[in-house]
């Protein structure tokens, strides 16, 4: 049984132990080639493997669906190159000692490239040397390498512009967390994989020098070695070793080639999931027009006298009737789809008009959203509108982070705006419009770009940023540049949830109020229970929430929100006072949302002298709030953007520290006119949490 069992434990070991030693195998394989001597049978084996090999690399990079699904292509180029350089060694070791002994000395793969191939003639043999390393170097490898470079550079420049769109994505619920992360993963990927070839571009280079020199290094050793030390005449030892040389260079050079395509096709193909047979042949023969005029200009040729004509008048038919079919094809998709609009239902003229009803009272919708006639496709699924989905993330979003339900988006179009416009409204009152381009992608100008855009310039609605609407193909090019590029209907979605974000407040009434005690007192009854209206009426609780929302503060932690009104309750019924009290209770949560989990809190304080002289002034007025005269409150307003504006720059949060007493109107004061200057109190911070000082204003 102990041995059974041993016996057992050593297969389940055995898979995972060798298992990714091929690699590490070879290239000490490859070393060994180098430094040991190899018998010319070995040596077909492992020309032969060399060929197939680089056979089958070339086809995996024909058939891959995008060049991030093989992503370890530059580390196999690296292996295959060192294979072939051992080989070229091992090979030239054998030509040199073993060449005076006839053309089979090197092995059956070296005389048959050298006799088969070039048929025997070492002047041929040398003239198609030459051109197979002119095709490699001058043209494929340059290329590739050119190619290889640049998309290193463009891509690593548009790391920034990808990230930034990807938060972009995830902030208006486009994407979701996991989602985000694989994004930024695959950003991260291409990044590697587009540099990584770049030096792999360099290795297929040497690799293609290096082959020049080899060639004229062992036809200058063999003449020497086969003259002196085997007594060959002149004729015979440039023929024998010539054509050794070149049947062995052919060998490494044609694998050599067909990986320096494959290394062309990875970097010419756009990062893009398709296959290249299908995409090439879709795009390329899309357009009868074009195959027409080539018809044309073939069939002419064919009759010029002196000419091919069977040639060209085949292959001018040939591409007439392809032009022909593809243009019956596309006429016959036109007709269909003309079917299918004639067959929609109609209304029925004699239809009657039926009586009014109260259905027929349009009352104000919570949220709306009115677009323009060309714009309906953004928000018809049958036209593949995604401004749906999108509007569906948003509310879903922002419900999880402020803690109630967003209500539903009415959408319908109004033929009284302009065609490109859409207008948001809140409570049936217009917060926010704007006309945007649906056929376009808007490149916002994040703050630091590198060259400028061909397009319409404009603003980005959510933020007033500058921006300029693109043409979809050149999406890539702006992310190059650093801008961040977004389609229309997430430019909608995102000024949506930027319009929601700022009216939280408006958005909560009691029915949700309601439906929040509701769910709460599934959890805990006792709590809820004579809290309304024993306690305190529902509207005071309404003002309450109300108010945490309309100070950027999520109402989801309900349950300390109502231990704190009862605690307080009985105490005070003015709705500041128990705004205050359970923002305190919160503080956790909002010091946490405002600066993470960092135990130090950077901080904007009042210089002691202006705190004072805002107390004396909130004192004499009865705490109706500071009488601050014009002048003043305008270098105060200028201190503060600019105090948030540098902690803005060094990625900092801007947080303001203030008494309790001045909280709520500093909170105020800066709420439209400095959005990202965040205004707690001091019985806000956090016991464990530590405060530093990054500005007094009024010094």
């Amino acid at each position: 049984m102990d041995l059974k069992a041993g016996l057992g434990q050593i297969k389940q070991i055995k898979p995972a132990t060798f298992k990714g030693v091929g690699t590490p195998i070879l290239v000490l394989a490859a070393l060994a080639m180098i430094v040991l001597p190899m018998p010319a049978f070995l040596l077909d084996i492992l020309f032969s493997f060399n060929i197939a090999l680089a056979l089958v690399v070339l086809l995996v990079a024909i058939y891959t669906d995008r060049p991030l699904d093989f992503a370890a292509f530059p580390s196999v180029l690296l292996v295959a190159t060192l294979l072939r350089l051992a080989l070229n060694v091992a090979s030239t070791r054998v030509v040199l000692l073993e060449g005076h002994n006839g053309g089979d000395a090197a092995g059956k793969v070296i005389e048959a490239f050298g006799s088969v191939v070039i048929g025997g003639n070492y002047a041929v043999g040398l003239v198609v040397f030459l051109i197979l390393i002119i095709i490699n170097f001058a043209v494929v490898t340059k290329g590739a390498g050119r190619i290889s470079e640049v998309s290193a550079r463009f891509t690593l420049d548009a790391m920034p512009g990808k990230q930034m769109a990807i938060d972009a994505d995830l902030n208006a619920g486009i994407l979701n967390q996991e989602q985000a992360r694989v994004r930024r993963a695959e950003v991260t990927k291409e990044a590697d994989f587009y540099g990584a070839m770049d030096g792999a571009s360099k290795f297929v280079k040497g690799d293609a020098i290096a082959g020049i020199l080899i060639l004229v290094i062992n036809i200058l050793g063999g003449f020497v070695i086969g003259m002196v030390q085997h007594d060959l005449d002149f004729s015979s030892a440039i023929e024998i070793y010539t054509l050794l040389t070149i049947g062995d260079g052919l060998v490494a050079q044609i694998p050599g080639l067909l990986l320096s395509i494959a290394a062309a096709l990875m970097v010419t193909r756009q990062n893009e999931s398709g296959d290249m047979g299908q995409m090439m042949m879709s795009q390329m023969f899309d357009n009868p027009k074009s195959l027409a005029i080539a018809a044309g200009v073939l069939l002419i040729m064919g009759i010029v006298p002196g000419m091919p004509h069977f040639a060209f008048l085949s292959f001018g038919v040939i591409t007439a009737a392809a032009a022909y079919y593809i243009y019956r094809k596309k006429e016959k998709e036109r007709e269909t789809a003309l079917e299918l609009a004639k067959t929609a239902p109609a209304t029925p003229a004699d239809a009657k008009p039926k009586e009014l009803s109260w259905d027929d009272v349009q009352h104000v919708d919570t949220i709306g959203l009115e677009v323009g006639y060309r714009l309906i496709p953004l928000v018809d699924k049958g036209q593949g509108g995604e401004l749906l989905s999108r509007i569906k993330g948003v509310r879903k979003k922002l419900s999880q982070e402020l803690g109630f339900l967003v209500p539903a988006v009415h959408i319908r179009d109004n033929l009284d705006l302009a065609p490109n416009m859409y207008r948001i409204s809140l409570m049936g009152v217009a917060s926010g419009e704007a006309e945007i381009r649906h056929d376009c992608e808007l490149a916002i100008n994040p703050g630091q770009v590198y060259g400028s855009l061909d397009g319409v310039a404009t603003t980005d609605p959510a933020f007033g940023l500058e921006a300029v609407w693109i043409a979809p193909e050149l999406r890539e090019h702006a992310q190059t540049l650093g801008y961040t590029v977004v389609d229309a209907a997430t430019v909608v979605a995102t000024h949506l949830s930027q319009l929601l974000t700022n009216n939280a407040s408006k958005l909560l009434g009691y029915e949700e109020v309601q439906q929040l005690m509701d769910m709460l007192a599934k959890h805990s009854p006792k709590l809820v229970d004579g809290f309304i209206p024993d306690v305190m009426p529902l509207g005071t609780v309404v003002k309450v929430m109300q108010n945490l929302l309309n100070e950027g503060v999520s109402i989801r932690d309900m349950k300390t929100i109502v231990q704190t009104l009862l605690e307080y309750g009985t105490k005070s019924t003015d709705t500041e006072v128990l705004t205050a009290a359970v923002r305190i209770a919160l503080k956790r949560m909002i010091v946490q949302e405002i600066s993470g989990p960092e135990e130090e809190i950077p901080v904007i304080t009042l210089a002691p002298e202006l705190e004072q002289m805002l107390h004396q002034s909130m004192q004499a007025t009865g705490g109706e709030g500071p009488n601050i005269e014009p002048s003043l409150a305008e270098r105060m307003q200028k201190s503060l953007l600019d105090a948030s504006q540098r902690q803005e720059m060094v990625g900092q949060p801007a947080i303001l520290l203030t008494s309790g007493m001045l909280r709520s109107t500093l909170s105020r004061f800066v709420k439209h006119t400095i959005p990202n200057l965040r205004v707690i109190s001091y019985q806000e911070v956090p016991d464990e949490k530590q405060i530093r000082i990054v500005s007094a204003v009024g010094q």
